[in-house]
């Protein structure tokens, strides 16, 4: 018989006692937060609790009769408006005083409807006219081509100059030169009855365009006079001597100041809209912007790696200089001449690929125009300040060495050393007077640059 084994009692197990975590001294301090898993969260309906009161407030109609009551009493228990609130966040703005008008409010209400589309503006890829312009120097330093304000655009062909009449076509000459002078820049004053006319004797001198006479001679260079800008009474001349004179046309003893800081030939001219400002470039590299009220340049800029000669100022924005440069550069660069680093401050520089010969900014749209040499000897518009090529013009077949604009803003000329003047509309209308269509415009381009004729 087989003995029974003795009964093992196990004891029950102790009630369960909540256990309590006692945080230890070397982690006091470093307890985390609980966060719940926002997947097990309803904030939808967390949010529509937490606003139901305000709402209420705003709804009192939808509430029953005895809640409305209730409501009341409440209120005027605690000794206050029924219709307040308590800790809202969003209360009501007063109402605003009889005859108020806020101007955002108004602003907002003008802007808030969708911007009009704007119409496409097709970009004549062929000249409006073509003129032949024989012995044109190809002379990169020299500035041979303006477009005055009476619509008389002035071109200097080796000895001689020409005006040639936009609104008639009729062409006159000017003046002539003997020996072995030859013209080496002009510029339109601003009446758009006297032009200024440099040359390589180092003479300056200002004709009266009407009277087809020099009324002023103007000395002070040791060398060829290549670069002219006028600033009302103010003319300044830049020569092969490094020298920039400025010359007061209305005083016997003309010159006012003298501007030294260029090292080479000043191949580049031109006074800022509002006349505070000259920017003057060089065939040493350098771009000099100078005040009108001193005689030091208020910035020595570095940026290009070749001669400077095509400089624009911006029309629509005060103090945004575009400036292009030779060979050895070839890219455009925009600089804010406010600043006062002594260096300017460059805001972009692109790469165009050949030399940058000159530039003009439209003056309806934010765009720009270059005029470039070897290998394309083209025209590129660009859109500023993306610089996002609009249109390539092409048509010279050597380096285009000048632009200037018409009065209206609406067509620029080009002069290449291929002997030709070029006529293209291609910064379009002014805003307001609307545009052609481009079917018309592509016709009445294909027929007129079939009018080619000699500017002599």
């Amino acid at each position: 018989m087989a003995t029974a084994s003795p009964s093992v009692v196990r004891a029950a197990p102790a009630a369960a006692s909540p256990r309590v975590f006692a945080a230890s001294s070397k982690t006091a301090g470093k307890l985390d937060r609980f966060i719940p898993n926002r997947s097990s969260s309803n904030l939808d309906v967390a949010a529509y609790n937490v606003s139901r009161e305000a709402r209420d407030v705003e709804n009192l109609d939808a509430l029953s009769p005895s809640k409305m009551e209730y409501k009341k009493q409440l209120a005027a228990n605690l000794g206050q408006d029924g219709s307040a609130r308590i800790l809202a966040f969003k209360q009501k703005a007063p109402a605003p005083a009889e005859g108020f008008e806020n101007h955002m409010a108004s602003l907002y209400t003008a802007n808030n409807g969708p911007r009009p589309k704007k119409a496409f503006r097709a970009v004549p890829q062929q000249p409006e006219r073509i003129l032949d312009a024989p012995d044109l120097v190809d002379d990169y330093y020299l500035n041979l081509l303006d477009w005055g304000s009476t619509n008389s655009v002035a071109v200097a062909l080796n000895q001689t100059v020409y005006l040639w009449n936009a609104s008639s076509g009729d062409i006159q000459e000017l003046l002539s030169t003997q020996g072995d002078d030859y013209v080496t820049s002009l510029n339109w004053a601003a009446d758009g009855k006297h032009v200024a006319v440099g040359f390589s004797n180092s003479l300056t001198q200002i004709w009266d365009a009407e009277r087809c006479k020099p009324i002023r001679n103007l000395n002070g260079h040791a060398a060829r006079v290549s670069s002219l800008s006028w600033n009302q009474h103010i003319l300044s001349t830049g020569g092969r001597d490094s020298l920039i004179l400025n010359h007061d046309v209305r005083v016997r003893e003309h010159i006012t100041a003298t501007l030294r800081g260029h090292e080479q030939e000043v191949c580049g001219l031109k006074w800022s809209p509002n006349g505070t400002q000259l920017a003057s470039g060089g065939n040493d590299n350098l771009l000099m912007i100078w005040d009108a009220a001193n005689d030091r340049p208020t910035h020595r800029i570095t940026a290009h790696q070749a001669a400077v000669k095509a400089l624009a100022w911006c029309p629509f924005q005060a103090n945004l200089l575009a400036t292009g440069g030779g060979t050895a550069d070839r890219t455009i660069k925009f600089h804010n001449t406010h600043t006062g680093v002594l260096g300017g401050a460059l805001l972009n520089s692109i790469d165009t690929g050949s030399q940058v010969c000159s530039l003009q900014w439209n003056r309806h749209e934010r765009e720009l125009l270059s005029s470039h040499g070897f290998s394309q000897n083209q025209l590129c518009l660009w859109k500023y300040p993306s610089m996002a090529k609009v249109a390539e013009l092409t048509g010279h077949t050597s380096r285009v060495l000048h632009l200037a604009q018409s009065p209206d803003g609406t067509t620029v000329v080009s002069a290449a050393a291929d002997e030709t003047l070029r006529f293209w509309r291609c910064f379009g209308e002014p805003a307001g007077t609307g545009a052609a269509k481009p079917g018309a415009t592509k016709a009445a381009a294909a027929s007129s640059m079939l009018r080619s004729v000699n500017i002599r």
